[in-house]
């Protein structure tokens, strides 16, 4: 069954996901339908799945056993002019088979061959989605790899899963309480979401090497910490004229992640607000995934009470993290009888990424929807878990 088009007036086609370190919706690929998860990424093109059982990559799709897999000849237009988007250029097999590898801001790759499938949402057959039936590769966090088939890539790219689709809109709300979300695709009218607030989309007309022209950028405008506006002149947020500096949200990455002046003014103020109320971690070689230098050691609970809340300032939208959301308990770590907590905004810099990076973490309990007809991004606080509980999809 054809996903009707946009004109007609139908419910949405929903998924439910969980959420831990990554994203993961789950659906039906292939005839007949095998079960797969997959990691949501807002930030990046391909959707891909892990074709080949090895004891790293336990979850797997069996393209033999789908009588509707089709491998992608070299030769085809998706081939030789819908991958253009694509980090590193495809090549040709020695099978004559379009082979594509992926690398991701975190050292992760994946390679394989292009081909299209069926896959199965809500009910609704999607024939001819390309992905890439993925053989090898190489992860920075495998036991967290371990647990997906693959990744959904939602970017605005032409092979993109919400692209190929052909919907002008999608949705997602990321319950902060109960590691559930829901992915919607489609219109999203419902009397008990409140309005949203819409910043632009950032266009460039010329490519510039550092800019990634087909994630969600917005223009982040500034950073208030309770009150106080951190005083950085509006240039610290905009693009350079390489590309360099532009602000993506992207669900494929955890946590948010800010260039150095921005960061380094954030991480005073913040420090400087709850001096008295959390204890820091005197261990400067200590940094939390590499880019996040700002610990603490907390006995018993985390006081969320006294925190400040700290807001991104988008134009035309705000959003502000508060209390659970500003500190992440390292696991596992603890120092005397105390746990160590770290602040959930990280330095760019120390990542080697020219860009800000709004991650998942901080889009808790936030209606977020991407515009693709009037590229805009709608945000409004809303109970997630409530929102699914409503919209009938709770795993």
């Amino acid at each position: 069954m054809a996903i009707p088009s946009a004109s007609i007036p139908r419910q949405p086609n929903k998924l439910s996901f969980h959420h831990n370190v990554s994203l993961t919706v789950s659906l039906s690929v292939g005839s007949p339908p095998q079960n797969v998860t997959m990691v949501l990424d807002t930030g990046s093109e391909l959707s891909w799945l892990h074709c080949n059982k090895t004891p790293a990559t336990p979850s797997t799709f069996d393209p033999h056993r789908s009588t509707s897999y089709s491998p992608t000849p070299c030769s085809s237009s998706v081939c030789t002019t819908r991958t253009r988007d694509f980090t590193l250029p495809v090549s040709c097999d020695t099978k004559k088979l379009c082979h594509a590898t992926i690398s991701y801001a975190d050292a992760t790759s994946v390679e394989g061959n292009l081909a299209s499938d069926t896959f199965l949402i809500d009910g609704s057959g999607l024939p001819g989605m390309v992905f890439g039936c993925m053989d090898s590769g190489s992860s920075s966090n495998p036991d967290e790899d371990a647990k997906s088939t693959g990744l959904i890539g939602m970017n605005r790219g032409l092979l993109s899963f919400v692209t190929q689709m052909g919907f002008q809109k999608f949705s997602y709300c990321i319950s902060g309480r109960d590691s559930s979300g829901v992915l919607l695709f489609g219109e999203t009218n419902f009397p008990w979401l409140r309005p949203l607030n819409y910043t632009p989309m950032v266009q460039i007309s010329t490519p510039l090497p550092y800019f990634d022209r087909v994630a969600y950028t917005v223009q982040l405008e500034g950073i208030r910490v309770s009150g106080k506006v951190l005083a950085l002149p509006k240039s610290v947020f905009v693009p350079d004229h390489t590309g360099a500096g532009q602000t993506m949200v992207d669900s494929g990455t955890q946590f948010t992640f800010l260039l150095g002046p921005a960061y380094t003014a954030l991480k005073k103020e913040f420090m400087q607000q709850t001096k008295g109320v959390l204890r820091v971690l005197e261990e400067p070689n200590f940094v939390f995934q590499g880019a996040m230098d700002l610990c603490y050691r907390v006995g018993g609970s985390m006081p969320a009470a006294g925190l400040p809340t700290v807001t991104l300032m988008f134009r035309g939208a705000e959003m502000s993290v508060s209390a659970e959301r500003l500190m992440y308990r390292v696991p596992g770590m603890v120092r005397g009888s105390d746990s160590v907590y770290c602040f959930t905004f990280g330095n760019s810099d120390l990542l080697g990424i020219e860009a800000y990076v709004i991650g998942h973490h901080h889009q808790q309990n936030v209606w977020m929807e991407f515009d693709l007809a009037k590229l805009r991004v709608g945000l409004a606080e809303v109970r997630c878990d409530l929102a699914s509980q409503r919209l009938g999809v709770l795993p």
